[in-house]
């Protein structure tokens, strides 16, 4: 029995005392209780409904931005919620969940994203990409070979890639629909005329099915050849924004670019990892140590940015991205000899160095 409290305070026009619990006694019922008056996946059914329709639909029209009503979630916008929702909308019991945050799977925001499946959906976690059915990341699409039996969720702050040349939504809605990209190439033109090379980081501009213009993400421009004619479905979803848009399986992507400058990957001459001793991966600056020539000399140090593989990688030094397969697998790029540091350092989409 719980503690109970009631009141003497009675209305003008009469009443009975009401017995309520103390504010002890409701607190602790709520710790109690957990999340079970939640609905499965924590979002109603009805949310789930429109959101998988909207997937469907983004899937039937690869690259196109599909609006839906995104809901609040127990986390800030910006931070995941667009994909959480999509990830929510679609999860199994039966599955098994990864949430990576550029290429860390403990970092807060995926370990927060990941306790909120656990809690409110029931599904299996792991680090393991290859043992995962569904794959949230926010900026980086694993380094281990995605099979079609995985889905991959991208969390997405901006929608259009036109936005780089013109913020009016309203005029790029038009140019999508007219085909009309000559702004964005006239940017990436601009860009080589300034740098000698297409200088884009992340984000990097992208026909889908050579038909719609897509904003891939902030993922490095490493892993965008990752997504052409891929086995996976990928699916990018933004909260803040209520958008959805997608790539299915076996679509082809193709990066925007020149006859005479082609797209190019990140290039790291003559770094490894110093964890793994890995060349082919996405390597990123970790630290800096002190070098035998004296305390004021520091070197700077590289480790693979997906640490699950980058681990792999420590136990067997050889492991290959698609040693989970039966066959051989192209897989995003190769990594450029240590020598080709100019803008002549092409990868085509298959991976093979030019």
């Amino acid at each position: 029995m719980t503690e109970q409290t009631t009141t003497d305070d009675v209305s003008p026009g009469g009443g009975t005392p009401v017995a309520t619990d103390s504010v002890d006694a409701a607190l602790e019922s709520l710790d109690s209780d957990g999340l079970e008056g939640y609905n499965y996946a924590y979002l109603d059914e009805h949310t789930k409904r429109e959101v998988r329709r909207s997937i469907l639909k983004a899937v039937a029209i690869p690259g196109h931005q599909v609006p839906y009503a995104s809901r609040p979630m127990p986390l800030a916008r910006g931070w995941g919620t667009g994909g959480i929702q999509a990830s929510l909308s679609i999860l199994d019991p039966e599955d098994t969940f990864k949430v990576i945050d550029q290429g860390a799977d403990e970092s807060v925001n995926a370990a927060n994203i990941r306790r909120l499946a656990e809690t409110t959906a029931d599904v299996a976690t792991t680090t393991d990409t290859t043992e995962a059915d569904l794959i949230q990341s926010r900026h980086r699409i694993p380094e281990e070979v995605l099979t079609d039996k995985q889905r991959l969720v991208l969390q997405v702050p901006i929608t259009d890639a036109l936005r780089t040349v013109d913020p009016s939504d309203a005029a790029n809605r038009r140019r999508h629909a007219h085909k009309n990209y000559g702004k964005m190439w006239v940017h990436l033109y601009e860009n080589i005329v300034e740098y000698g090379e297409i200088k884009i980081a992340s984000r990097y501009p992208t026909m889908v099915a050579g038909r719609y213009l897509m904003d891939p993400s902030p993922i490095p421009r490493w892993d965008v050849p990752k997504l052409d004619h891929a086995d996976h479905l990928t699916l990018l979803a933004a909260g803040r924004e209520a958008r959805i848009y997608a790539v299915p399986p076996h679509t082809e992507v193709e990066p925007l670019a020149f006859e005479d400058r082609q797209f190019t990957v990140e290039r790291f001459p003559e770094q490894a990892c110093h964890a793994c001793g890995s060349t082919d991966t996405y390597l990123v600056e970790v630290s800096e140590e002190a070098t035998e020539d004296g305390d004021d000399a520091f070197e700077t140090r590289y480790a693979c940015n997906d640490s699950s593989f980058c681990e792999k990688r420590r136990e067997d030094p050889d492991l290959p991205k698609d040693h989970h397969l039966e066959e051989e697998v192209d897989w995003g790029p190769g990594t450029p000899d240590a020598g080709t540091n100019d803008a002549g350092a092409a990868i085509e989409q298959g991976g093979a160095e030019e």
